[in-house]
């Protein structure tokens, strides 16, 4: 009866924190005058996102971060429910648990840090406009062919293994305890950062506060780590990508013509 109480109290404090982060998010982007799209709705133009203040820089970090839980965390049930199961077989604790989901969630963290500096750099050099968005036509192509392109090249394959696979993973990296959940969370997270880093790229080309592209990306990524499907979608992805950068290209030549 403990173990069961103890469980649930894991688990609904884990979808809490899911649902927290959309919620904080979603708080956000309402402060800040946007809609579901990300575009001002006020007849003022928001200078609260100016890239070049301190403050700003925390506030789009911690942005980031809380976007990234949001948008992971569902994508790793399927990992959590087969540490569950080596709870009883394998000699996983609880704690070892808590210390997986901890690892993980501290390298998109670090990610974060990482996309934050570079988002403000970029919009510091003026290659962003106020809603994160590529101003180049150009590099908008360029990082849809690179994203595109990559759905079908081996570091994406071996990432995308090891995330529909939490099991394998598990076995031959095992590690007992809190530190040892760390551990394997940090590894698990460092592989599925190689896996979806393309989809969070995205946020440069439809804006980093676009709830219907946060909502989208995060539905493909859940997608992606279930293995059934995973493997199917993975490289036609790919191929949907590439067939926008040909849309968006002749669109912009009909345009110039």
């Amino acid at each position: 009866m403990k173990l069961n109480f103890l469980k649930s109290v894991f688990w609904i404090s884990f979808f809490l924190i899911i649902i927290s982060s959309w919620v904080y998010i979603y708080n956000m982007s309402v402060s800040m005058g946007l809609d579901l799209f990300g575009k001002n709705i006020n007849s003022m133009k928001m200078k609260s996102m100016d890239m070049s203040a301190i403050a700003t820089f925390v506030m789009l970090f911690s942005m980031w971060a809380i976007m990234m839980v949001a948008m992971m965390l569902p994508a790793m049930v399927p990992a959590f429910i087969t540490y569950q199961d080596l709870i009883k077989s394998y000699q996983g604790t609880w704690r070892g648990w808590i210390g997986v989901l901890f690892g993980y969630i501290l390298i998109w963290i670090v990610f974060s840090l990482n996309i934050s500096i570079l988002q403000t750099f970029l919009k510091k050099w003026q290659i962003l406009n106020n809603q994160g968005i590529l101003k180049s036509n150009w590099l908008i192509v360029f990082l849809l062919i690179a994203i595109g392109f990559f759905q079908f090249t081996q570091i994406k394959n071996y990432c995308h293994g090891v995330c529909v696979s939490p099991f394998i993973y598990f076995i031959k990296k095992w590690r007992s305890g809190f530190l040892g959940g760390i551990k394997m969370g940090l590894g698990l997270g460092f592989f599925c950062v190689g896996c979806c880093w393309g989809f969070m790229a995205l946020a440069f080309i439809m804006g980093y506060m676009n709830f219907i592209w946060m909502g989208l990306i995060t539905f493909i990524v859940i997608l992606e780590k279930i293995p059934e499907i995973g493997k199917i979608i993975r490289k036609p992805l790919g191929i949907l990508i590439l067939l926008i950068v040909v849309c968006f290209i002749l669109n912009n030549l009909f345009k110039f013509f």
